[in-house]
């Protein structure tokens, strides 16, 4: 039976209350303040959440109203959201990072009465756009450094909040109580919006049904235990970091623990040695990239020793994975590379704790995800969408497979239509898109199927094989598949790509655009003594094209022939959520990008060696600049004989 089954447990406050009342004095949540691990015990937890919630009933905020969180991970913006569900009202995270206008649309759409801002810059957004927000009341702040001579009337501390709510509490005993017992497992809990992949962010409301059970599903097919940390480091806004940092947190009782910043997340992920770990595949392939520079900077001996045990690792992870058994001598050198290479990799990362680790958001390219495995890293993949709260499949710890993304989780169907496209159906489909029917209706069907968007099949052992989103699934001018993600992946193997966008759909050959990866790249230049002033500059050099031509060719020899890369440019910006190129998940948004740059894809497919380009870049202030130049345009050169693809 589910949680939400029971009135007593069937929203996430009631979960934190049931967790204060059953282990007062547990972990609950912890954060790094000043070099020092600061910690709230479930009791604390569940207390601050009452007096905030009191503070914010003192303020005026009702049943279905809005309140928007944003800044970075921590406590205090965990707190608000839990107090505004237990109130009746609706959580609403925005990303810190976003650029006024982008603030503007979510704020408005979501009619967000009460922001609760992180600090200072996050204040000043909020001030800045408050005349175009016609339902804020109030601006509350965490961190008051440099707001002391702030006197806006809209403004409150976190800590005024809290000192009202006291005296509210005390004024009014049982309101707390009584307003969290009208709360019911069909209220929405939070309304999470969209990356904005194909126009504007939708709102996607999940009611506290959706959340609970998307979680006890995941937790079925999980080795989760009471206690285990959490390293809460992702945009609060995205509804991964919601699945795990709050509901996974509440119903399985995990502690999570917010980083001091997200300059010392590594450091405070290997500090901490989480239990379990989810991050998007640039995470992994961040870390690969860092493992591979450090390699590459060691001294020859110790390169030739990583390198020797990483082949021998990889080479048991691919006959693990067809089901072969190492040999007595690869068994040996295994246990040799775990003291010498494996052990301390995983250290260096944070990992040598965790029994499993997530990737999800988006595919991750099989090489990455098998250099993980062979180094004893329990990655697997993990499947989702806003729309089914995070969660529609995942692997077991013994079906790990880089081309599949597992199972459905447990009473979650799945099923491929007639055009390929994958539905859902299940407890964790959500509400609905806020005030947007009729695009609830194009994407959920009278019978409760939820499209996904997203072309896949089902293998030989019943796993989801995700090929692509159906709208970039395409096909070459002479009807071979065309799937850009899986050659992009492909390419950003290379720790001196840091993102690739294919094209090649009804086109006679696959052409690429590269951003490289500027801290690598420029790490390689300087050893070769090539100065340089900027990220233009860098990959301006002839030397940097034929690095990353070389590179593209070593991905060429792992594709079949039809999907080789045949021609690349080397992009003189990198793709930038500011700039509309990517959303705030670090996903493409490709046909954007197909209409921005069209004049390199005809000069492409022209035969050209050059194409003039002219874009437009955003700054953090909202001001704009045009950047106009004229880029080289590079063949590739011919790759060995290609492989089968992995």
């Amino acid at each position: 039976m589910s949680l939400v089954d029971s009135a007593e447990f069937s929203t996430l406050p009631k979960l934190l209350q049931r967790n204060a009342n059953e282990d007062p004095g547990g972990a609950g949540i912890r954060e790094k303040t000043r070099g020092v691990w600061q910690t709230y015990s479930w009791a604390k937890y569940r207390d601050t959440v009452r007096d905030f919630a009191h503070g914010l009933a003192s303020l005026g905020f009702q049943r279905g109203d809005k309140l928007s969180a944003v800044g970075d991970n921590r406590p205090q913006l965990y707190f608000c959201q839990l107090s505004a569900q237990a109130l009746g009202g609706v959580a609403v995270p925005v990303y810190q990072d976003s650029i006024a206008s982008e603030l503007v649309y979510v704020l408005n759409h979501a009619e967000t009465s009460v922001i609760v801002a992180e600090d200072q810059e996050q204040v000043d957004k909020a001030l800045s756009l408050k005349d175009m927000l016609p339902n804020l009341r109030w601006i509350i702040f965490d961190d008051s450094r440099g707001l002391w001579a702030y006197d806006d009337p809209i403004l409150r501390s976190y800590e005024s909040v809290l000192e009202a709510g006291r005296a509210y509490g005390q004024a009014n005993p049982g309101f707390y109580e009584a307003e969290l017992a009208k709360g019911a497992a069909a209220d929405t809990a939070m309304i999470a919006y969209t990356s904005g992949t194909t126009g504007s962010p939708k709102g996607v409301m999940l009611s506290h049904r959706n959340m609970i059970t998307a979680v006890e599903a995941f937790i079925e097919v999980n080795e989760v235990r009471r206690g285990d940390n959490w390293l809460s480091y992702l945009p609060m806004a995205w509804v991964g970091d919601t699945a795990f940092s709050l509901a996974m947190a509440l119903v399985g009782r995990l502690t999570a623990n917010c980083p001091e910043s997200p300059e010392t997340v590594q450091r405070d992920l290997r500090e901490l040695g989480p239990d379990a770990m989810l991050a998007p595949p640039r995470i992994w392939e961040n870390m690969l990239t860092q493992t591979q520079v450090k390699s590459g900077d060691a001294s020859p001996l110790k390169r030739w020793t990583f390198e020797f045990f990483r082949g021998v690792a990889e080479r048991c992870e691919v006959k693990r994975s067809d089901g072969q058994s190492p040999s007595l001598l690869e068994r040996l050198g295994l246990a040799v590379g775990e003291v010498l290479v494996y052990g301390p990799v995983r250290d260096q990362l944070g990992l040598r704790k965790a029994r499993w680790c997530y990737t999800g958001g988006a595919p991750l390219g099989p090489d990455t995800y098998r250099f993980f495995r062979s180094f004893g890293i329990n990655l697997k993949q993990v499947y989702g969408a806003t729309e089914a709260s995070a969660l529609i499949a995942c692997q077991a710890d013994a079906e790990a497979n880089p081309n599949t993304v597992g199972r459905p989780i447990p009473r979650v169907e799945i099923r491929i239509d007639d055009r390929g496209e994958v539905l859902l159906r299940g407890p964790n489909v959500f509400v609905g898109y806020f005030k947007q029917e009729e695009a609830t209706r194009d994407t959920v069907t009278p019978d409760g199927w939820l499209k996904t968007g997203d072309a896949g099949f089902f293998d030989k052992q019943g796993h989801l094989v995700i090929i692509d989103r159906a709208k970039d699934v395409g096909k070459l001018a002479d009807g071979s598949a065309f799937a850009p993600q899986f050659i992009e992946n492909k390419l950003k193997f290379s720790p001196f790509i840091r993102e690739a966008v294919a094209f090649g759909d009804q086109r006679p050959f696959v052409v690429t655009m590269i951003a490289v990866d500027m801290q690598t790249v420029g790490t390689w230049a300087e050893k070769r003594g090539l100065a340089y002033t900027s990220f233009m500059d860098l990959s301006g050099k002839p030397e940097v094209a034929a690095l990353i031509g070389a590179e593209i060719a070593k991905a060429n020899a792992t594709l079949p022939d039809v999907q080789q890369v045949k021609r690349y440019l080397l992009l003189n910006k990198e793709l930038d959520a500011d700039d509309a190129e990517m959303t705030r998940t670090r996903k493409v948004r490709r046909r954007f990008v197909a209409e921005k740059y069209d004049s390199v894809i005809t000069a492409f497919y022209g035969g050209k060696q050059e194409a003039d380009v002219t874009v437009e870049i955003t700054f953090e202030d909202g001001r704009k600049s045009t950047l106009r130049s004229t880029i080289a345009i590079h063949d590739v050169a011919a790759a060995p004989p290609a492989r089968q693809a992995a």
